[in-house]
């Protein structure tokens, strides 16, 4: 079971299942109350305001400390999931989504608390969970990463995935059979803190000479946090349950067509320079790192780009235009005062590309 207790996972699972058998909040007529474990980083504002158009009633527990001013009309409960639940007792909600469990031990805690309280828990994860993603077509079945010390708390580019999958596996064994839990790929959009898809657009908003991975067939996947959000709501009112991975259909995106939609929306006189992967590796440069959403498709990777997302979409998962989700990210750059906008966060220094391409044309010089 990936490194989890599967004595004290049989266990809790039986404990769950006795206490699923006591009467649950039922759902109003066309109103659901949902309460939100975070709710005011990024994926959370997209989802409450799904939630309000959708007429549904969120409550926000959080710590208080990202964005306190949003959504001043709301009930806001005060709390640190990593201990302190005090405020989530006594209480009851149709459905809760958990947008910020790390760590099993945090899942475990709240979805024990809210076993008797709501109906549904649906917890975002990750397609981080999977051991690799070595061929195309990979689905929910697919194995699953595992970490030696499934105790630990220590949340690394090593101990993610695996720390996700426990964590869907905690969600599950608390209300077993009332857990959705949802695997995106790369979140992108506006509110996106990481700058990972944001780079595209704002590099070609620059101008001049822009360094492009490879090949414009190459594939990527990644969803807008919009249609994430909308999809969530959506399996709250349907009681949409299991495992989903979440993301753009495969083969539906490459990374030419971010290009070609960045270069579109931000109309500035900026032309893409495609350099292949071997040279670039032989300039250092990092794939998704220093140039983000493209991966070579080879060894563990080789699926990158193709993870199967049929049973979401059989559920009702919808996407919106590429176009749109540019645009709307390129005008989510643009209101950054300029330092922000200066130091992105995710792709190459501008320096640093103007270097790969000079090698990459002298190259090309000697050659010629």
């Amino acid at each position: 079971m990936n490194g989890f207790d599967r004595r004290g996972f049989l266990r809790g699972s039986a404990l769950a299942l006795a206490g699923a058998m006591l009467p649950r909040p039922t759902r109003a007529a066309g109103k659901l109350t949902i309460v939100v474990l975070g709710g005011t980083g990024f994926i959370g504002p997209h989802i409450v305001e799904a939630a309000l158009a959708r007429g549904h009633v969120p409550t926000l527990f959080n710590r208080g400390k990202t964005n306190p001013q949003l959504f001043p009309e709301l009930e806001k409960l005060r709390g640190d999931r990593r201990g302190d639940l005090a405020a989530l007792e006594g209480r009851s909600w149709d459905a809760v989504v958990d947008t910020s469990g790390y760590v099993p031990i945090d899942v475990t805690r709240s979805a024990k608390l809210l076993a008797q309280r709501v109906g549904h828990y649906l917890y975002v994860s990750t397609t981080s969970v999977y051991a690799k993603l070595d061929r195309p077509g990979l689905d929910e079945t697919a194995p699953l990463a595992t970490i030696d010390d499934p105790t630990t708390e220590r949340v690394t580019g090593d101990t993610y995935g695996a720390l996700k999958a426990l964590c869907e596996q905690a969600a599950e064994a608390e209300l077993p059979g009332r857990t959705t839990n949802l695997r995106p790929g790369l979140v992108v959009g506006p509110g996106d803190p990481t700058d990972r898809f944001t780079y595209w657009p704002a590099r070609f908003d620059r101008g001049g000479e822009v360094l492009a991975p490879n090949a414009a067939s190459d594939p990527t996947q990644f969803i807008d946090a919009r249609d994430l959000a909308q999809f969530i709501v959506h399996a709250l009112e349907h009681r949409v349950v299991g495992t989903y991975n979440v993301d753009a259909e495969p083969g539906a995106l490459t990374i030419g067509e971010v290009i070609d939609a960045s270069r579109a929306a931000t109309r500035r006189d900026a032309t893409a320079t495609w350099v292949p992967a071997a040279f670039l590796e032989s300039q250092g440069v990092a794939p998704w790192q220093d140039l983000p959403l493209w991966m070579p498709a080879h060894g563990d990777n080789a699926g990158f780009g193709q993870v199967s997302v049929a049973k979401a979409k059989a559920a009702g998962l919808t996407w919106r235009p590429l176009g749109e989700t540019v645009r709307d990210t390129l005008a989510y750059y643009r209101s950054w005062p300029e330092p922000r906008r200066a130091k992105l966060r995710a792709g190459l220094a501008p320096e640093r590309e103007a270097a790969v391409l000079a090698a990459w044309h002298a190259q090309d010089d000697t050659t010629a």
